[in-house]
């Protein structure tokens, strides 16, 4: 069994899409990054390459790369588990918690879970998504952004 943690934090800007977790979310700004921005994402890919121990996020898509400008994270996401899988590995779960003053991400979760579980190709009962504030402390307490933290299971295979 092997265990990684992820972590990533955008700024919110206006005139940009709200995609978390593969989920558009309804909110006057959204998150800025070279891809789209899905922090959620972002920590999942982390934490699952950390666990293999095959480095970060930033190794295997280059943010100074053209290809990954406005990728779907979605799709990094899906890359990064047939990384897992060729370093003979599979993943047992995924836990995530975002970090948001807003918007409301409660009535967003399933979704999410659903939409990560059918990228990373396990059961959503082994997905799980969670949100919290940060009670108006630091960057994400002034709504300047969205954090999020991940961490993986995986077991060899």
């Amino acid at each position: 069994m092997r265990t990684g943690i992820g972590y990533d934090i955008h700024p919110l800007e206006a005139g940009r899409p709200l995609v978390l977790g593969g989920v558009r979310i309804t909110y006057e700004r959204g998150l800025t990054g070279h891809s789209d921005g899905d922090v959620l994402a972002h920590a999942i890919i982390d934490a699952l390459l950390g666990a293999a121990a095959l480095g970060d996020i930033g190794h295997h898509f280059p943010p100074d790369d053209a290809r990954f400008r406005n990728a779907d994270s979605m799709e990094l996401l899906r890359h990064a588990v047939k990384l897992i899988a060729a370093a003979r590995y599979r993943i047992v779960n995924v836990d995530a918690t975002l970090v948001a003053e807003a918007p409301k991400l409660a009535p967003h979760v399933a979704a999410m879970r659903a939409a990560l579980a059918e990228a990373l190709g396990i059961d959503a009962g082994a997905v799980s998504v969670k949100a919290t504030t940060s009670d108006g402390l630091g960057a994400t307490g002034r709504r300047e952004g969205i954090a999020a933290l991940a961490v993986a299971l995986l077991d060899s295979t």
